[in-house]
């Protein structure tokens, strides 16, 4: 009969397999953590980066207030209200002479509701040199002047739409009984320049026609 008996102080353990398995376990967490702190360095980083631009933009800003406050100062003067005066005016007239009636009239008509008309429109310039358009409209339903001036805000020639009056009135024969004003920015349309090659295009169709015309016509073959 054979009797194993263990005489260490100890049990024994495999500590090549444990180290095996908790190492590896150990080594990624390790890594996992240096990757995060890593990506919270960068973010710390790029977020002072940001303060930073933040702040200088900030301070230029302020600058560029303190100028238009200086100048506003200085224009307002009694000695420059005269030159104020004529330089306001002649960027209206500047600003006007862009401005187009006809194109103004088919962009509300675009937007315009049913039974809802135009009464009086006046344009006028803000105070940031902006086309602004003060309108007077009438209809018979003060949900329809609420749309109009949804859709000027969700066009892309009108902005800034607000209704600042509106008042009511009876009607004996069924015609308006809503009257509103209402006031926008108005967004003119870009100029679109000729292109380089629609102009190449048609001097070229123009040379053509040209040569067309005044190429003398083949004489007539003789026949044998």
């Amino acid at each position: 009969m054979r009797l194993d008996i263990n005489l260490a102080s100890q049990p024994y353990e495999d500590a090549r397999q444990f180290w095996m398995r908790w190492g590896t376990a150990v080594g990624a967490v390790a890594l996992f953590t240096l990757v995060l702190l890593a990506l919270d360095i960068s973010g710390w980083i790029n977020a002072r980066r940001d303060r930073e631009t933040i702040a200088q933009k900030r301070a230029m800003i302020a600058d560029r207030d303190q100028l238009r406050a200086n100048a506003e100062k200085i224009l307002n003067l009694p000695q420059n209200r005269s030159t104020r005066d004529q330089s306001q005016f002649l960027n209206g007239l500047i600003e006007r002479k862009a401005f187009s009636w006809t194109r103004v009239l088919e962009n509300l008509e675009k937007v315009m509701p049913p039974r809802v008309h135009l009464i009086a429109i006046n344009p006028q310039l803000d105070e940031d040199n902006q086309l602004g358009l003060k309108m007077t409209v009438a209809g018979d339903s003060r949900d329809r002047a609420i749309e109009l001036a949804h859709r000027m805000e969700e066009s892309r020639r009108f902005s800034q739409t607000n209704i600042i009056s509106e008042s009511t009135k009876q009607s004996m024969n069924g015609g308006d009984t809503e009257q509103f004003d209402i006031v926008a920015v108005y967004i003119p349309e870009p100029l679109a320049a000729p292109s380089s090659k629609t102009e190449n295009k048609s001097a070229d169709a123009k040379s053509l026609k040209v040569e067309r015309k005044t190429k003398p016509a083949a004489p007539p073959r003789s026949r044998p």
